[in-house]
């Protein structure tokens, strides 16, 4: 029987805080958490059992209504994330995701088996904070995390990659060797008042995921950031495999904004959209910000690259995650994934009449015909905070420095469901102007055409 659906595990509606315990001497240097799981609102392991048919087809409706008025609770999160995040169909049956399952299990084990071909710190219990390659393919000792070097020399490598007197000449083998250090910096970094990674194993198992990642996506690789998207799921979800694909479906979503280029950012298309939000619904406050030179927005990069991740506890960070996914969610997402066509093109060519399915904000999208990827509801977000700030920023904004610091003072004092609330008011006030300047464009042109 598949694991979304196994036998319910007792639930605990105290402290959440208590699924995820800090390190006792970290407690005063993080936010403290305002998210509870409640009875009746949040999606317990009770109610997500009860949302399966008995072959396992899922009431995906039902779900979403329940995550997007209480969140899930931890007991749950990671099967119902596998779910959110597009890893399975809702309409597939136990069976055929135990199959999808078991297939991608062993998709992940020949990936990293190939990684271990060319490193053996992969899968070694260990991870490596020191570069063990130069850039012209020279081996480097290879050094692990607690500075003693290991007895394996970097040039274990596999034929298929060409090595002449031990120098590695593969230029993508080259390129994925020099990240795996700065793969290992970061996670070594990442959520470190956790308790959870106070294991050397736990911190291993998060450079894996990552240092698999950064060579099935070559295209992007490995960038700042991507371990604290990664983090949460290979918390939530025990099976190392299972996290990474979980992992991999977010970052089919987010993938854009790790994408860049010697002359751009790839974040930079949602902070024009940002933007572009803004001068729609609040000129004044646009203006402003462009006259302080900050008509870019990028003091809004961190938000948008992280999902809020440094606004939040780590607790109310995974319920904003899942309210954000659950409000954006579109039952086409696993075969748009499965298909080899673009996701905009995917995404356009399947419908669904039951506006049931999609989650609150896609339905507003869907109902206005509104297909901007860029325009995300955490880029809406990101507008609700500035929105919310409007009179400190005209007042006191004197400079970019000073917009950085009031946007600073939000962190540990937001409410990530009233955040995404107000988020949706501006989301519905933004596509109301959208439309009417559409409608204002369609009249001018048959204005023009009967001249």
């Amino acid at each position: 029987m598949m694991m979304d659906c196994c036998t319910p595990i007792p639930e605990d509606w105290g402290e959440p805080d208590t699924f995820y315990p800090i390190r006792p001497e970290c407690r005063n240097d993080v936010p403290a958490s305002r998210f509870k799981p409640r009875p009746g609102k949040t999606l317990s392991a009770r109610r997500w059992h009860a949302s399966f048919s008995e072959e396992g087809i899922l009431d995906i409706a039902k779900v979403l209504r329940r995550i997007q008025r209480g969140g899930v609770h931890p007991t749950i999160k990671g099967v119902v994330w596998e779910f959110l995040v597009g890893c399975y169909d809702p309409k597939s049956t136990f069976d055929e995701r135990s199959q999808l399952r078991e297939h991608r299990r062993q998709e992940y084990e020949n990936l990293k088996s190939k990684c271990q071909e060319m490193d053996k710190m992969i899968g070694s219990g260990k991870i490596i904070t020191t570069p063990v390659i130069t850039e012209d393919g020279q081996p480097i000792e290879d050094p692990t995390s607690d500075g003693t070097a290991s007895q394996e020399k970097v040039q274990s490598h596999d034929a298929d990659f060409p090595v002449q007197n031990n120098v590695i000449e593969d230029k993508e083998v080259i390129q994925w060797k020099l990240t795996l250090h700065q793969i290992g910096l970061d996670v070594a970094r990442t959520d470190r008042a956790l308790v959870y990674y106070e294991s050397p194993a736990n911190q291993a198992k998060l450079w894996d995921m990552l240092a698999v990642y950064s060579w099935l996506d070559k295209d992007i690789g490995y960038c700042q950031g991507m371990s604290d998207l990664c983090s949460p799921i290979s918390i939530l979800l025990e099976n190392e495999a299972d996290g990474f694909w979980c992992f991999e479906r977010l970052m089919r979503k987010l993938r854009g904004n790790f994408k860049c280029t010697s002359s751009s950012i790839g974040v930079r298309s949602q902070l024009t959209m940002l933007s572009s939000i803004i001068k729609a619904i609040d000129p004044k406050l646009h203006e402003h910000i462009e006259n302080l030179d900050g008509g870019e927005y990028l003091f809004a990069f961190r938000m948008l690259m992280v999902l809020f991740r440094r606004e939040f506890s780590f607790v109310d960070a995974l319920y904003l995650w899942e309210l954000i996914w659950s409000m954006e969610y579109n039952p086409n997402l696993f075969s748009m994934y499965e298909s080899d066509a673009s996701s905009e093109k995917s995404l356009a060519a399947v419908g669904d009449d039951n506006l049931l399915h999609y989650g609150k904000f896609e339905r507003k999208n869907v109902q206005a015909g509104h297909k901007d990827p860029q325009a995300t509801l955490s880029v809406f977000l990101v507008a609700s905070v500035l929105e919310a700030k409007n009179r400190r920023l005209l007042k006191e904004a004197k400079g970019l420095d000073d917009v950085v610091k009031i946007l600073n003072d939000i962190t540990g004092k937001l409410d990530a469901k009233k955040a995404c609330n107000e988020a949706l008011k501006l989301h519905k006030k933004y596509l109301s102007k959208v439309c009417l300047l559409l409608v204002f464009f369609c009249f001018s042109l048959s204005r023009i055409w009967t001249i």
